[in-house]
């Protein structure tokens, strides 16, 4: 019973920025692994930025650009992304794991186009 909202998705130029969201309710106390994913159609879902305990590891075609944080007391968990190129148009879901249970969210649109 936990529930991921993910949200600031949106249309942005290559070169600009956005912070996605995902807030959290439900039962959420245990959560091993937070994670940020995306989807292209026809391509299968691929993991961008990932936090295991003090552990953070991002995708080589993210890393130096995107950063994955949260806030524990609000529940929610950030990917900043900077300097945004197009190969980055994507739906982006987040993702946790308790115990041997992943939970989604629906996704957020982002598009990266002039």
């Amino acid at each position: 019973q936990v529930q991921l909202v993910e949200s600031g998705g949106g249309l942005v130029q290559p070169g600009g920025s956005l912070r996605l969201s995902c807030a959290a309710s439900g039962s959420i106390v245990g959560i091993n692994d937070m994670a940020w994913y995306r989807q292209t159609p026809g391509k299968e879902r691929e993991l961008v930025a990932g936090i295991s305990g003090s552990s953070i590891n991002y995708a080589d075609s993210v890393q130096g650009r995107f950063t994955i944080s949260r806030d524990s007391a609000k529940n929610t968990l950030y990917l900043q992304m900077n300097s945004l190129k197009p190969e980055d148009t994507a739906v982006y879901y987040c993702n946790v794991r308790i115990i041997w249970t992943h939970y989604w969210g629906r996704g957020t649109q982002v598009t990266v186009s002039s």
